[in-house]
Protein backbone atom coordinates (compact mmCIF):
# COMPACT_ATOMS: atom_id res chain seq x y z
CA UNK A 1 0.00 0.00 0.00
CA UNK A 2 1.54 3.68 -0.79
CA UNK A 3 0.05 6.92 -0.82
CA UNK A 4 1.22 10.22 -1.14
CA UNK A 5 0.29 13.65 0.33
CA UNK A 6 0.70 16.80 -1.41
CA UNK A 7 0.98 20.31 0.13
CA UNK A 8 -2.12 22.26 -1.58
CA UNK A 9 -1.76 25.69 0.23
CA UNK A 10 -1.83 27.37 4.16
CA UNK A 11 -2.33 23.89 6.25
CA UNK A 12 -4.56 22.51 3.71
CA UNK A 13 -2.94 18.95 2.01
CA UNK A 14 -4.42 16.42 -0.82
CA UNK A 15 -3.62 12.93 -0.14
CA UNK A 16 -3.79 10.63 -2.77
CA UNK A 17 -3.55 6.67 -2.66
CA UNK A 18 -2.32 3.95 -4.90
CA UNK A 19 -5.55 3.25 -5.87
CA UNK A 20 -5.85 6.49 -7.13
CA UNK A 21 -8.55 7.89 -4.20
CA UNK A 22 -8.47 11.51 -3.04
CA UNK A 23 -8.87 12.76 0.17
CA UNK A 24 -8.55 16.77 1.15
CA UNK A 25 -7.61 17.50 4.96
CA UNK A 26 -7.23 20.78 6.62
CA UNK A 27 -5.68 21.62 9.37
CA UNK A 28 -7.65 25.20 9.60
CA UNK A 29 -10.92 23.40 9.68
CA UNK A 30 -11.47 23.73 5.87
CA UNK A 31 -11.51 20.04 5.25
CA UNK A 32 -11.44 17.27 7.78
CA UNK A 33 -8.61 16.75 10.21
CA UNK A 34 -6.00 14.63 9.73
CA UNK A 35 -7.24 13.44 13.84
CA UNK A 36 -10.76 13.44 12.34
CA UNK A 37 -9.94 10.98 9.50
CA UNK A 38 -8.42 8.78 11.93
CA UNK A 39 -11.21 8.31 14.07
CA UNK A 40 -13.67 8.32 11.04
CA UNK A 41 -11.47 5.67 9.47
CA UNK A 42 -12.02 3.54 12.75
CA UNK A 43 -15.37 4.05 12.39
CA UNK A 44 -15.56 3.01 8.55
CA UNK A 45 -12.80 0.01 9.47
CA UNK A 46 -15.12 -1.34 11.98
CA UNK A 47 -18.43 -1.03 10.53
CA UNK A 48 -17.09 -3.30 7.23
CA UNK A 49 -16.49 -5.91 9.54
CA UNK A 50 -19.85 -5.84 11.54
CA UNK A 51 -21.84 -5.66 8.43
CA UNK A 52 -19.62 -8.42 6.30
CA UNK A 53 -19.78 -10.51 9.74
CA UNK A 54 -23.72 -10.03 10.08
CA UNK A 55 -23.92 -10.46 6.07
CA UNK A 56 -22.19 -13.96 6.68
CA UNK A 57 -24.30 -15.27 9.41
CA UNK A 58 -26.93 -14.72 6.64
CA UNK A 59 -28.73 -12.22 7.93
CA UNK A 60 -30.50 -9.02 6.18
CA UNK A 61 -29.12 -5.81 7.46
CA UNK A 62 -30.37 -2.71 5.82
CA UNK A 63 -28.49 0.04 7.84
CA UNK A 64 -25.50 0.31 10.12
CA UNK A 65 -24.25 3.52 11.59
CA UNK A 66 -21.74 4.08 13.63
CA UNK A 67 -21.41 6.74 16.08
CA UNK A 68 -17.43 7.97 17.36
CA UNK A 69 -16.83 9.81 20.18
CA UNK A 70 -13.11 10.93 21.07
CA UNK A 71 -11.36 11.92 23.89
CA UNK A 72 -8.02 13.56 23.35
CA UNK A 73 -5.17 14.49 25.42
CA UNK A 74 -4.90 18.19 26.81
CA UNK A 75 -1.69 18.79 25.96
CA UNK A 76 0.36 18.17 22.85
CA UNK A 77 0.73 16.05 21.32
CA UNK A 78 -2.94 15.53 21.86
CA UNK A 79 -3.29 12.12 20.64
CA UNK A 80 -6.37 10.11 21.29
CA UNK A 81 -6.65 8.99 24.84
CA UNK A 82 -10.23 7.17 24.51
CA UNK A 83 -12.70 6.14 21.45
CA UNK A 84 -16.23 4.97 22.03
CA UNK A 85 -17.75 3.49 19.17
CA UNK A 86 -21.53 3.17 19.18
CA UNK A 87 -23.15 0.68 16.32
CA UNK A 88 -26.92 1.51 15.35
CA UNK A 89 -27.89 -1.37 13.26
CA UNK A 90 -31.44 -2.35 11.65
CA UNK A 91 -32.16 -5.21 9.95
CA UNK A 92 -34.49 -8.29 9.76
CA UNK A 93 -33.70 -11.69 12.16
CA UNK A 94 -30.98 -9.88 13.61
CA UNK A 95 -30.10 -11.04 16.73
CA UNK A 96 -29.01 -9.18 20.02
CA UNK A 97 -26.32 -12.02 20.28
CA UNK A 98 -25.28 -11.79 16.83
CA UNK A 99 -25.28 -8.21 16.81
CA UNK A 100 -22.50 -8.22 20.05
CA UNK A 101 -20.21 -10.74 18.67
CA UNK A 102 -20.22 -9.13 15.63
CA UNK A 103 -18.42 -6.19 17.78
CA UNK A 104 -16.50 -8.12 19.81
CA UNK A 105 -14.91 -9.98 16.66
CA UNK A 106 -14.87 -6.03 14.49
CA UNK A 107 -13.18 -4.39 18.07
CA UNK A 108 -10.64 -7.73 19.52
CA UNK A 109 -9.98 -9.31 16.04
CA UNK A 110 -10.54 -8.02 12.76
CA UNK A 111 -10.66 -3.99 12.91
CA UNK A 112 -7.39 -2.84 11.43
CA UNK A 113 -7.54 0.60 12.82
CA UNK A 114 -8.71 -0.19 16.29
CA UNK A 115 -6.24 -2.38 16.70
CA UNK A 116 -3.34 -0.43 15.45
CA UNK A 117 -4.62 2.25 18.17
CA UNK A 118 -4.33 -0.93 21.14
CA UNK A 119 -2.63 0.16 24.04
CA UNK A 120 -2.27 3.85 23.35
CA UNK A 121 -6.09 4.66 23.40
CA UNK A 122 -9.22 2.89 25.59
CA UNK A 123 -11.63 1.71 23.13
CA UNK A 124 -15.30 0.66 24.10
CA UNK A 125 -17.77 -0.27 21.98
CA UNK A 126 -22.06 -0.15 22.49
CA UNK A 127 -24.52 -1.23 20.42
CA UNK A 128 -28.31 -1.33 19.35
CA UNK A 129 -30.50 -2.53 17.34
CA UNK A 130 -33.10 -0.13 15.75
Amino acid sequence: MKANVSWDKDLSFTGTTDSGYKTVMDGNGNAISPMESVLVAAGACSSVDVVDILKKGRFDITHCDCELEAKRAEEPPRVFTEIHAHYKVTGEGITDKALARAVQLSAEKYCSVMLMLEGKVKITTSYELV
